[in-house]
């Protein structure tokens, strides 16, 4: 028995569209990062990126559970000593760039690699409803439907 290995000319790749409207933050982010890697393919290969493009619209209004929009931190460093700066999610989503707090929890999810770093450049992340990739016909996937606990109303 031989071991399957994809070559660049075998990898099809798609566009999907998911609307994070109402889904919980970890449970999207988990179900991105399995389709940025391509992990739902049969024809998976670790070292290629085989993973389809994700277009990910109404970021602003994703969910999470318990206390963590309030109490959730998010830290940065400005390089200088002493510049270490916090935000909480809460922030994050009511200001401008709302986008933000998704696109870390789907970089999160992937192993901090070269070949990650390339697939996330596959990942589009939008805070409202509108997106510029009509031409590239993306197929919506509907992760509300997939579990009952993958949504959550405020």
């Amino acid at each position: 028995m031989k071991t399957y290995t994809a070559t660049p000319a075998d990898i099809d790749k798609k566009w999907i569209l998911i609307d994070a409207e109402g889904i919980v933050l970890g449970r999207l982010a988990s179900i991105v990062a399995m389709r940025l890697r391509g992990k739902h393919k049969a024809t998976f290969t670790p070292s290629m990126d085989m993973g389809d493009n994700v277009i990910i619209i109404n970021a602003d209004k994703v969910q999470m559970t318990g206390k963590k929009r309030a109490e959730k931190t998010y830290y940065r460093h400005t390089g200088h000593p002493g510049g270490i700066k916090s935000r909480t999610a809460e922030e994050i989503l009511e200001g401008a760039h709302p986008e933000r707090v998704v696109t870390a929890a789907v970089k999160r999810m992937l192993p901090g690699n070269r070949l990650s770093r390339q697939q996330m450049t596959n990942l589009r992340v939008y805070a409202g409803a509108e997106h510029p990739h009509e031409a590239q016909n993306p197929e919506v996937l509907d992760v509300k439907s997939m579990n009952k606990k993958n949504t959550r109303t405020a």
